[in-house]
C-alpha cells in the first residue's frame, strides 16, 4: 500500500526528509541544470523538488490515486492531478522532462507505470527515476517512505526501464548518510566521504533514461518468394548486360 500524501508531507518536514531533499536536489541540479521553456512532469510525490523547475514552461504533478494529491496555491505554476498509474491522462510525447520519486517502489503495476512514462516522454526527452537502493541503509528504515515497497538494484532498475522501451543513460547513488539522528547533521560531508568507503551503500539510485531509438526491422525476401511475385505480376527476371562507360 502506498504512503499517503500526509505521511510524505510529514517526512519532508522532519530532519530525515530535509536531508533527503537537499542531497537529491543537488543531484537533479547536476543532471538538469537548465529547464527553461521545457514541459516537466512529476510522477509520484515530487513536490519537494519542484522549486528547481521554476523556469520551466509548464510543471505538472501526477499523483497516484492511492496516495492522494495536494492542493497547490493558485499563484504557482505547478498543477497537480490524481491519476491511475496505468492510464496517465496526458497526450503521447508531451513532456521534455519526467521526474519519478516515491513512484515505482510501491506501485502495484510497475511495468505499466514505466510504460506510461515512456509513452509521455518526447523523443529527445529525459526521465530521472529515484528508487530505494536494495543494499542501502534507507531501504531498511521504515520511519522513512523509502523503507516501504520494493527496493531495486542497479541492474534490476536498468532491466525494468529497458522492458518499458527506455534506455538507461546515466546513474548515481545518493543518501549514503544513514537515516539516524547522530549522522544527519554531517550528511553533506558524509555523502562525499562514504562513497569511497562503501561505494554500494547509497540509499537511493537515481537513473536517467531516454526513449529507445527506433530501428526499423527489415525483412529480406527469399529468392523463391521474389520469383513467385514476379510470376504473379508477369515481371521477367532482369538479365544483366554489359555496357561501356563513355568517357
Amino acid at each position: 500500500m502506498r504512503r499517503s500524501v500526509e505521511e510524505l508531507n510529514r517526512f519532508y518536514a522532519a530532519p530525515e526528509g530535509t536531508v533527503a531533499q537537499r542531497l537529491v536536489a543537488a543531484k537533479l541540479n547536476e543532471a538538469w541544470p537548465d529547464v527553461r521553456g521545457l514541459d516537466v512532469l512529476g510522477i509520484g510525490y515530487c513536490s519537494p523538488y519542484f522549486d528547481r523547475f521554476v523556469e520551466a514552461r509548464r510543471v505538472l504533478q501526477a499523483m497516484p490515486a492511492a496516495q492522494g494529491a495536494e492542493i497547490w496555491p493558485a499563484d504557482l505554476k505547478v498543477r497537480a492531478t490524481l491519476v491511475e498509474e496505468e492510464a496517465l491522462p496526458f497526450p503521447t510525447a508531451l513532456f521534455d522532462r519526467i521526474l519519478m520519486i516515491h513512484a515505482l517502489e510501491e506501485s502495484s503495476t510497475p511495468h505499466g507505470l514505466l510504460c506510461e512514462a515512456s509513452r509521455l516522454l518526447s523523443p529527445a526527452g529525459r526521465l530521472i527515476i529515484a528508487v530505494a537502493a536494495r543494499g542501502g541503509f534507507w531501504a531498511h528504515a521504515e520511519k522513512t517512505p523509502f523503507g516501504y515497497g520494493q527496493p531495486y538494484s542497479r541492474m534490476q532498475l536498468e532491466n525494468a526501464l529497458r522492458d518499458a522501451e527506455l534506455e538507461p543513460l546515466a546513474w548515481s547513488y545518493a543518501l549514503y548518510t544513514p537515516p539516524m539522528a547522530p549522522f544527519l547533521g554531517w550528511a553533506g560531508p558524509l555523502d562525499n566521504i562514504l562513497p569511497r568507503i562503501w561505494p554500494l551503500k547509497g540509499g537511493l539510485i537515481l537513473m536517467e533514461a531516454g526513449r529507445k531509438p527506433f530501428v526499423a526491422n527489415t525483412v529480406k525476401a527469399q529468392p523463391s518468394l521474389l520469383q513467385e511475385l514476379r510470376d504473379v505480376l508477369g515481371v521477367q527476371q532482369p538479365v544483366p548486360t554489359s555496357r561501356e562507360i563513355v568517357q
